[in-house]
């Protein structure tokens, strides 16, 4: 990356460039978008820095490679999409018990409305799961600087620190202020009077609460978090990542600045209560927007329920209340609505003249395409010989599913083939069970 100032970045880009700040040495992924280009472009500047790179076999692996560089002193980085966080579910669980030594991030990047994916899993559980330190920032700018800052923290801690992007803020640009990429020696030393294990379980278990609360106090210390809007607002709006864009527009659209407030956290968990509470007392009202699961919704509806008795009872409303859906990405536009129906409001979003005349003309311009493979793809000729095997073969044969650039068999351009599509290694396994049938 060119030593200027100011830099266009793709969010992902923005997450390698705050992890080359951070000084790592160390980063491991798993390939699958939308996160892919976080290792590509790490790895193009790896000789530049003293960097090294690698796609590992998993992302369970992944985590474990970037682990040891981090209980050797090393700073280190592991990247993933949301199914992913599922395979190295067992790692985390049991590292935020060892704890870290040099500051290590994990960067998961999830798929509302399953873009590239095979579900829209929200992958923020894994914090609450495994008690790490959750932040999600809102734009390629807040990427870099939170990735910088998330190092910080884990060394504070001692622990794991989670980083949650989603496809839109991964794969859209901005023109980012970057700062300076540290100039590093990096020496892996291993301390043979420390150790990274579990036991005794409760005492690692009452350390990692401790440093739970250690988290919660620098996030209510975070520059992340902020405030926009009227010091008593009849709604406010809670939200975090990507939806502080979204609904910041939704008012602006709508002209309820003075109404409306907008409060964003940069830190999702553990709520950083010690901040958030002044603001939440301001109002009775409550809109939360997020992608996916009601997860911040959640978190602070039982943190409220346990100071309402001091600060008052309040109207919740978001996906629980069906303003917003459990379901897809959000947009400017799901929020106006949202507003629209809590605050009782007539908006328009197109006159239905204009909408017609957009939807024909479309449908003249562009005509309607299944997903397919790429021009020249190999994969296609495999699907044809199987299509054709399977009918020589004449038991009525089927093809169960694995992921990869391959489930687009399950379209015209791989002739219909797949008939099974669920998550890596499944298509063995089902055929596996199928194989064991003919007994029956």
């Amino acid at each position: 990356m060119p030593e200027v100032p100011g830099q266009l970045l793709m969010g992902n880009e923005a997450i390698a460039r705050g992890a080359l700040e951070a000084g790592i040495s160390f980063a491991a992924g798993y390939p699958g978008n939308p996160s892919s280009e976080i290792i590509e472009t790490l790895a193009k500047e790896a000789k530049n820095h003293r960097l090294y790179v690698e796609w590992s076999i998993n992302e369970k692996v992944a985590l474990e490679a970037a682990a040891a560089a981090s209980f050797a002193g090393l700073r280190a980085l592991a990247t993933m999409k949301q199914n992913g966080v599922n395979v190295a579910s067992d790692f985390i669980t049991n590292l935020t018990l060892s704890g870290t030594g040099a500051g290590l991030v994990l960067v998961t990047c999830d798929d509302p409305s399953g873009i590239s994916s095979t579900n829209e899993q929200d992958a923020r559980f894994i914090a609450r799961l495994a008690d790490l330190p959750l932040l999600e920032p809102s734009s390629p700018q807040e990427a870099l600087e939170m990735t910088r800052y998330a190092f910080d923290l884990s060394e504070a801690i001692h622990n794991l620190v989670v980083l949650r992007s989603v496809s839109r803020l991964s794969h859209t640009r901005q023109n980012c202020r970057v700062g300076e990429l540290q100039r590093k020696d990096p020496r892996p030393v291993v301390d043979l009077n420390k150790v990274f294990h579990t036991f005794p379980v409760m005492a690692r278990h009452r350390v990692m609460h401790e440093k739970l609360q250690r988290a919660a106090e620098a996030g209510a210390q975070s520059p992340f978090n902020r405030y926009e809007g009227p010091d008593r607002p009849e709604l406010m709006i809670v939200t975090c990542g990507s939806g502080w864009d979204y609904s910041r527009e939704a008012v602006e659209l709508l002209a309820l600045g003075e109404r409306v407030g907008v409060l964003k956290l940069g830190m999702t968990w553990p709520l950083p209560v010690g901040w958030l509470r002044p603001y939440l007392e301001k109002a009775a009202k409550l809109l939360f927007i997020e992608e996916v699961d009601p997860f911040l919704e959640a978190g602070v509806k039982e943190w409220a329920a346990q100071i309402g008795p001091e600060t008052g009872t309040r109207v919740f409303y978001g996906k629980d209340s069906g303003h917003i859906t459990h379901w897809r990405e959000q947009t400017p536009n799901r929020v106006i609505e949202a507003l629209t129906k809590i605050l009782g409001l007539d908006y328009q979003f197109r006159e239905p003249e204009y909408q017609e005349k957009v939807s024909q003309r479309v449908q003249e311009l562009v005509p309607p395409r299944e997903f397919g493979f790429c021009p020249g793809c190999p994969h296609r000729a495999t699907f044809w010989a199987i299509k054709n095997a399977l009918k020589l073969d004449g038991r009525d044969g089927l093809v169960t599913g694995d992921i990869g650039c391959y489930t687009m068999a399950r379209y015209a351009g791989g002739f219909y083939q797949l008939r099974t599509l669920h998550c890596m290694g499944t298509g063995a396994g089902l055929a596996n069970g199928l194989g064991k049938l003919g007994q029956f």
